[in-house]
C-alpha cells in the first residue's frame, strides 16, 4: 500500500464510528463576508480540512451578508448553508444576526449531529448553537475567536455583560470543549474561571504561489486588516512619525475594512502629526490581499490583543518578514528569524521600524523565506485538520484525552 493511501485510510479510520459510518460535525459561525474578519477564512478552510483530510461529515451554518441571499452548497467536500437575516435592518436584532431560519436548521442538525462547533460569541447563531446543542445532549465545542480576552471584553463591555449574564456565560460553562489557538488564548479562559477541557490548536494557512518577477518588493510597511480601536493603529502612526522623518524612502499603508468612523479618526491624527507618506484605504481580499502583501516587505501589527493574528501567518506564507506586539502569540516571529516580537508602547513600535526599515532589502526578503518555510512546516491546514479530527474522537467516544487538549 503506498504512504499517500495508507495515510488516508488512517484518517478515515479516524471519523468513523461503530457503524463505519463517519462523524457528523456541523460548524456555526455568525457570517462569512470577508469583513467579518479571520474566521471568514479560517472557518471554512477548517471544515474543507475535516472533509478532505479525515473523511468527516461537515455542514457549516452561517448567516447570509446584507447583500448575499440565503443559499445552499457544496463546498469542497462540506455542506454551506447561508441563512437568511431577519430583521437584518432593525437596530437590536439586526445587530445580534437574528435567524430564524439558521435556529431552525441548527436545531435540526443537533438531532443527527456528534458535535456542534461554534465560532464566535455575543451573536444569535453563537447563542442558537448552543442552546441545540444542550437541548438534544450534543456535543458542544466553542472557539470565542479571541472574544475572551481582556482588550477584547472592554469594547462595548456592558453590552457584553448583559448577554453573558443572560445567555451566553452559562452555554459556555456548559460547553464539552473550548478551542483556543494559542496557549495564550487558554490562559485567558482560565483567568476568568472557564475550568473545563481546552484544546489548543492554531489556525492553518494556505502557502500561495511564490511571486513572480525580479528585485525586491517596494519600500513599503503595510498593516492590513479591519481599521479599528483594538488594532492600536493610532500608536503605529505616532511610531511612524519617527520613521518619516528618518526614512524617506519608506512609505506607510494602512488597508483595511473601517469600523465606527476609525478610519476618519486615523486621517485626522495624521494630519496632526504632519505625516505625508502615509495611506488609510480600503478594504483588500483576496486576490487584491496578496497583492498588497507581495507589495511590502514588511507587515506590522501592532494590535492590543489577538487570539491567533492569521494576518501574521498570512504575511509569513507570502514570504513578508513581520513586526508584532506582544498582543498577539507570534514569539515565533523571533525564534524563527522571521520578524520581531516587541512590547506595547510607541518607542518599542518606533524602534522596530527604524530597525527593520534600515535592514537590506535582501535580508528583509531572508526572513521573509524563513517565515515562509516555517508556515509551511507547522502551519498546514491538513495537519491541524488531524488535530481537531482526534478532539472530536475524543469527544464521541472518550477515552485518553489527545495531547492538544488541556484538562486542568
Amino acid at each position: 500500500m503506498r504512504g499517500a493511501e495508507h495515510l488516508s485510510r488512517i484518517e478515515a479510520a479516524l471519523f468513523a464510528d461503530g457503524a463505519g459510518a463517519p462523524l457528523r460535525v456541523a460548524h456555526v459561525v455568525a457570517g462569512l463576508d470577508p469583513s467579518d474578519g479571520g474566521p471568514s477564512y479560517s472557518v471554512p478552510r477548517l471544515c474543507r480540512g475535516l472533509s478532505a483530510s479525515a473523511g468527516a461529515a461537515v455542514e457549516l451554518y452561517s448567516v447570509a451578508g446584507a447583500g448575499e441571499g440565503r443559499s445552499r452548497r457544496q463546498a469542497e467536500g462540506y455542506a454551506d448553508r447561508r441563512c437568511g437575516w431577519d430583521h437584518a435592518r432593525t437596530p437590536l436584532l439586526g445587530a445580534l444576526r437574528f435567524s430564524s431560519e439558521l435556529a431552525s436548521a441548527i436545531g435540526s442538525a443537533a438531532v443527527r449531529a456528534d458535535v456542534i462547533h461554534s465560532h464566535g460569541l455575543w451573536l444569535w447563531p453563537n447563542i442558537a448553537a448552543g442552546r441545540a446543542a444542550a437541548f438534544r445532549g450534543t456535543a458542544h465545542v466553542i472557539s470565542p475567536r479571541g472574544m475572551l480576552s481582556a482588550a477584547a471584553l472592554s469594547f462595548s463591555a456592558l453590552k457584553k455583560r448583559a448577554v453573558w449574564t443572560l445567555v451566553q456565560g452559562q452555554l459556555v460553562r456548559r460547553a464539552a470543549l473550548l478551542h483556543a489557538t494559542s496557549e495564550a488564548e487558554c490562559a485567558e479562559f482560565r483567568a476568568l474561571g472557564l475550568a473545563g477541557p481546552v484544546a489548543v490548536i492554531p489556525n492553518g494557512v494556505d502557502l500561495p504561489e511564490p511571486a513572480r518577477g525580479s528585485g525586491p518588493p517596494p519600500r513599503v510597511a503595510l498593516a492590513l486588516g479591519r481599521i479599528h480601536p483594538k488594532k492600536n493603529l493610532a500608536a503605529l502612526l505616532r511610531a511612524w512619525a519617527r520613521v518619516e522623518a528618518e526614512r524617506p524612502e519608506w512609505r506607510l499603508r494602512i488597508v483595511g475594512p473601517a469600523e465606527d468612523g476609525h478610519d476618519l479618526e486615523l486621517a485626522e491624527l495624521a494630519r496632526k502629526l504632519g505625516l505625508t507618506r502615509v495611506s488609510i484605504e480600503g478594504p483588500a481580499f483576496g486576490a487584491a490581499k496578496l497583492e498588497a502583501l507581495r507589495g511590502a516587505a514588511l507587515l506590522v501589527l501592532p494590535t492590543l490583543n489577538e487570539n491567533f493574528g492569521l494576518v501574521v501567518a498570512e504575511a509569513l506564507s507570502a514570504g513578508v518578514p513581520v513586526i508584532c506586539t506582544k498582543g498577539a502569540p507570534w514569539a515565533g516571529l523571533e525564534t524563527e528569524g522571521c520578524g520581531w516580537w516587541i512590547d506595547h508602547g510607541e518607542t518599542p513600535l518606533a524602534d522596530a521600524l527604524l530597525g527593520a526599515t534600515a535592514a537590506p532589502a535582501l535580508a528583509l526578503s531572508a526572513m521573509g523565506a524563513r517565515g515562509r518555510a516555517w508556515m509551511g512546516r507547522e502551519f498546514d491546514w491538513r495537519t491541524l485538520a488531524g488535530r481537531m479530527a482526534e478532539v472530536y474522537r475524543w469527544l464521541r467516544f472518550g477515552g485518553a484525552p489527545p495531547p492538544t487538549v488541556i484538562t486542568e
